[in-house]
């Protein structure tokens, strides 16, 4: 857990330099991005975090354009995080960059609040693409993804049938489907999201009903089995 923040070089004036956060989990990932993106001469990495506290502080104190976040932050939601910086009315804007299927994510963020979706696994020139679509106030998506949100949006039935039973789920519903997927008890899950048993058991009932499974096990090792297929 961390938080860093960059000072600026002197080859970077400050009016021409765009400032950005990135808020991942994994060290050696920020430093891959870090990497690619100050390859651009007017882009900085001003600061760096991993986790939703210590982002939410970088942001007070550095005031960056944009903040590059995962969606996954040790056991905390990058999509709660993305929430909770709408919320706050902050001036900044949010790209999400994650190894989670867009499929099941891309709408999901730009709901919350994000204006783009980028797969790590996405050539890095997609990155830097994404990031000035995103500073110039336009949504960036795959165009497979583009085409199925306007697809579902105007009622197609071929993007209803390609829609995953998982869509029916609320952003807690499946933050905590996810959860159970990595193995985590009730127990743990209630501690790692401050709610209670009862809660849990709540949610997992409604995950249930919506997925047609009528057992906690069976919900289990389905669970189970959609982690390691997304992976």
């Amino acid at each position: 857990m961390g938080i860093k923040a960059t000072a600026r070089t002197h080859s970077q004036p400050a009016n021409s330099e765009i400032r950005l956060l990135l808020v991942d989990d994994h060290p050696i990932v920020r430093f891959g991005m870090k990497q690619l993106i100050e390859a651009e001469p007017d882009l900085r990495v001003c600061g760096e975090a991993d986790n939703t506290s210590d982002a939410i502080k970088l942001i007070d104190t550095l005031k960056p354009h944009l903040a590059l976040i995962d969606l996954s932050l040790h056991e905390e939601s990058g999509i709660e995080l993305i929430k909770q910086i709408k919320a706050r009315g902050d001036d900044i804007k949010m790209l999400v960059l994650s190894m989670h299927d867009e499929s099941i994510y891309a709408e999901r963020v730009v709901r919350a609040g994000a204006m783009g979706y980028v797969n790590k696994n996405e050539a890095a020139t997609e990155l830097v693409t994404a990031i000035r679509q995103v500073l110039a106030n336009h949504i960036h998506l795959s165009p497979a993804m583009t085409g199925r949100m306007l697809g579902r949006a105007m009622g197609k039935p071929s993007e209803a049938l390609l829609a995953s039973p998982l869509d029916a789920m609320s952003d807690r519903e499946l933050e905590i489907f996810q959860l159970m997927g990595r193995g985590l008890t009730a127990r743990q899950i209630a501690d790692s999201l401050y709610l209670s048993i009862k809660t849990i058991d709540t949610y997992r009932r409604h995950i249930k009903d919506k997925l047609k499974i009528q057992s906690n096990s069976e919900l289990t090792v389905f669970a189970a089995n959609w982690a390691r297929d997304h992976s």
